[in-house]
């Protein structure tokens, strides 16, 4: 889940890697391909290898760079926005990333198109 990656992306990145790769799944590729339109990431590429489908991330930031987040809805508790009572991350610094019926979403894409949903986290 999303909750895993991040921290795993946070690690990768104070140890100054290029890339990584974790195992697919189709909401763990919604969540990066968003950091990646948002300049989070550098690309997110879907591989195989042998039988098991994997996700190459490369990472955008260097080394001495790092990235913070903050997971708002976790299994033990969900939460939920509608788009009217969306704000700001960070002064416009940071992204929320928002599950809708609509599909993965960052906060301002959610308020364009007049969406809410659970409140995934936050990431600065």
């Amino acid at each position: 889940m999303y909750y895993r990656i991040l921290p795993e992306i946070k690690n990768a990145l104070r140890a100054g890697k290029e890339k990584m790769t974790v195992p697919f799944s189709r909401m763990d590729f919604a969540v990066l391909e968003v950091l990646r339109d948002n300049g989070y990431l550098k690309s997110v590429e879907r591989e195989t290898v042998g039988r098991k489908n994997m996700i190459t991330i490369r990472l955008a930031k260097k080394k001495g760079e790092g990235i913070d987040f903050r997971v708002l809805s976790k299994p033990s508790r969900r939460f939920y926005s509608d788009y009217r009572s969306l704000h700001r991350v960070r002064q416009g610094y940071g992204l929320g990333v928002l599950s809708t019926p609509e599909g993965i979403l960052s906060v301002a894409d959610a308020k364009k198109k007049k969406v809410g949903g659970e409140y995934l986290f936050e990431i600065w």
